[in-house]
């Protein structure tokens, strides 16, 4: 072989290690049209973080948790992991 092949059996290696993690995407066949399933979850935790807000607010406590454009973003991100991983995984 020469030089030329050398260089390019790294790059075309990395490309079909790359290109295979996208092979067993989960998804969800919802009327028809298949979802990914990060997506479904992330609907999911957002909802349920506004959940956790109105409850903060009815028992007067949001005040008591850090930094809220922290708090409810790692509310959502939470949510989402954990629903993924109980019903996906």
């Amino acid at each position: 072989m020469t030089g030329r092949h050398w260089s390019l059996l790294p790059a075309s290696t990395i490309l079909c290690i790359l290109c295979s993690g996208c092979g067993r995407a989960p998804s969800v066949d919802i009327l028809g049209s298949f979802f990914p399933v990060w997506m479904i979850c992330l609907t999911i935790a957002i909802v349920a973080a506004f959940a956790v807000r109105y409850v903060l607010l009815r028992y007067r406590m949001e005040s008591e948790v850090g930094p809220l454009a922290l708090f409810y973003p790692c509310v959502v991100l939470l949510v989402t992991c954990l629903l993924w991983l109980i019903f996906f995984r």
